[in-house]
């Protein structure tokens, strides 16, 4: 058994990246910087026609997993294996794509197989420096919580002492994110959770309610804690206040909650497990240096776990966090530079 350190679960899915128009996202009635659930092939037989496509081992929490094994040592044989990563992939060449990239970032993906379903894919449009999330699931849908029981990978989720998903996951397996959540709690290990997307807090809320409770520490930006407050009716717009309030809702195993506000080129809100809220400023880097937002913000939270996973402060965990995603949006894709992170 590795050393594992941290473990995620989420949805495998192959990044089809390209530059596209905005007459291409005005055809599919897409927003410049969204995410949907989409349930066509056409976009991505299109997508390959049109533009120059990079084709990217991708997915939210397989982001985070493989920016925080960079993190703690990248491929290299002495940090390989410190992360391991779950979800469930089709029996076809794009899994091989995806299991080839992850090894090679050493992480220790447990994929679950299914012949019924293609892997799934995720069309990544870049308009400037925004970009739009459009994903079919496909085989990620079908992850099942028996994968996570086989005693193989149950060993796995033992070793470690950080988890990871992000909202996404809510439409797929929310029961293993509860099971894991239980586990950490039981434990005194940490179970993170990332609010991800607006359209899970008006669509899933009933997983979302189911789940939260587990986790113990709680990723958003300013758009998704805003309409978090708006769907639970928190009753303010203050960004300071929505963390506070979810921070203070009820923890199952846990005896406080850390909660992260996002804002961009803004700076980073943070509530410990004081519950009082400060700030950390954001690096802010020359536009033109900019080459592609998608995945700062999963390379924020794989900076952040790293450090955690390390035992470092909150503080720590952030400013590593915030570095991760500067370096990120400077490169095509969520790809990494030789260089590492000092702290």
């Amino acid at each position: 058994m590795a050393n594992h350190l941290i473990l995620g679960m989420g949805n495998p899915l192959l990044d089809f990246s390209a530059v596209v128009t905005a007459e291409f996202l005005q055809k599919y009635n897409l927003k410049s910087n969204d995410a949907i659930l989409y349930d066509k092939e056409d976009i991505f037989d299109d997508l390959k026609g049109s533009f120059e496509v990079d084709y990217i081992a991708g997915g939210a929490t397989q982001n985070s997993i493989r920016t925080a094994q960079w993190i703690l040592g990248g491929g290299r044989d002495e940090g390989k294996n410190q992360t391991a990563y779950f979800g469930c992939v089709g029996k076809d060449e794009a899994a091989e794509i995806l299991k080839k990239r992850a090894h090679q970032d050493g992480v220790d993906v447990r994929y679950q197989e299914t012949e019924a379903f293609p892997t799934g894919k995720c069309a990544v449009l870049i308009t400037g420096s925004d970009r739009s999330l459009v994903t079919n699931l496909e085989a990620a849908n079908h992850f099942t919580i028996d994968h996570l029981e086989k005693p193989d990978n149950w060993a796995v989720v033992e070793d470690c002492q950080v988890y990871y998903s992000a909202g996404f996951f809510l439409t797929v397996c929310p029961a293993a994110m509860i099971k894991v959540g239980k586990h950490a709690g039981e434990n005194g290990k940490t179970f993170a959770f990332n609010l991800s997307a607006p359209f899970l807090m008006q669509f899933f809320r009933e997983p979302l309610e189911s789940v939260l409770p587990y986790a113990n520490v709680v990723f958003g930006n300013e758009a998704e804690a805003e309409t978090f407050a708006e769907v639970f009716g928190l009753g303010t717009t203050d960004r300071k206040e929505i963390a506070k309030k979810i921070a203070q809702m009820p923890l199952n195993g846990h005896k406080s909650r850390i909660v992260i506000i996002t804002q961009g080129p803004d700076g980073v809100l943070i509530v410990d497990e004081t519950g009082e809220v400060r700030e950390i400023e954001a690096i802010r880097i020359p536009k033109e240096q900019i080459v592609d937002t998608n995945g700062a913000g999963d390379a924020f939270v794989g900076g952040f776990l790293a450090q955690m996973a390390k035992k470092k402060s909150i503080d720590e965990c952030v400013k590593c966090g915030i570095w991760s995603a500067t370096e990120i949006i400077q490169r095509s894709g969520c790809t990494f530079p030789t260089k590492q992170y000092e702290n």
